[in-house]
């Protein structure tokens, strides 16, 4: 009996020293002025919207969408009871800079083209607030300039750009604070793919036609096309890895 007053004592004791930390992702985001700010303005209208569109709020899973040529970023969310991505809403991107096809280098001022995920989120940024993705990613490390290749790519506020994409302060409200809940709900990597526009069989032609010369690029585009057209006939996203030769292959998660 007294050996287990004694365990039992000190199993509580153990207990009561332990460290707790029982606030979330989005609790200890809201520590900060301009994240308290996104979520006191733009909660409430996002919930609506969701509520609108039949999708659980707040999110569980999100996708974000970039077409550089068409300047828009789109915000996508898992509905459950449907088991495929809905579209939340578009944004304008306020300025690009550089020029189509994926960023090789630090300094060519390109926005990246391919397949990446948040990596980062900084309330205190000098653009307000900023959506980190993981630029350079292997493909990128394959294609580009090797030890060259730069980094530092965000989505962010304002309206200037060195190869980022900005959307204003009021627009990344609403992107950061999903972002926030989808991360504080357990999606840990949001997939963010970014295009040199919507890859349709029309502007892929568009395209061939705009840059004769260049296979290599057109190459490229052609294999972003074949991520771009699997999510526009299924709403769903594939599992990517990348080859050798820094080719994006794709396949489907469900059959793993």
């Amino acid at each position: 009996m007294k050996l287990h007053i004694v365990l039992s004592f000190t199993f509580t004791m153990i207990c009561a020293c332990q460290p707790t930390d029982p606030q979330n992702f989005a609790d200890k985001q809201r520590r900060h002025p301009r994240t308290q700010a996104a979520f006191e303005e733009k909660d409430g209208p996002l919930r609506s919207l969701f509520v609108d569109q039949g999708i659980p709020y707040p999110p569980q899973k999100l996708f974000i969408r970039v077409f550089k040529q068409e300047k828009i970023l789109e915000v996508w969310a898992f509905s459950t009871s449907d088991a495929v991505f809905k579209l939340v809403k578009h944004y304008p991107i306020c300025r690009t800079s550089g020029n189509l096809g994926p960023k090789k280098r630090e300094g060519d001022l390109q926005i990246p083209e391919g397949f990446y995920y948040i990596d980062r989120f900084n309330p205190e940024s000098k653009f307000y607030l900023s959506l980190g993705i993981n630029y350079p990613n292997q493909a990128d490390k394959i294609l580009g300039k090797k030890g060259e290749l730069g980094g530092d790519i965000f989505i962010h506020g304002g309206c200037t750009t060195i190869g980022c994409v900005p959307i204003t302060n009021e627009y990344i409200k609403e992107v950061y604070w999903l972002a926030v809940q989808a991360k504080s709900n357990g999606h840990a990597k949001i997939p963010v793919h970014i295009f040199p526009t919507e890859l349709d069989d029309r502007t892929m032609g568009r395209l061939q036609n705009t840059f004769p010369n260049d296979d290599a690029l057109i190459n490229f585009w052609k294999n972003l096309k074949i991520g771009y057209n699997w999510f526009e006939k299924s709403r769903k996203l594939p599992k990517i890895s990348v080859n050798r030769q820094g080719v994006y292959q794709f396949s489907d998660p469900s059959l793993e």
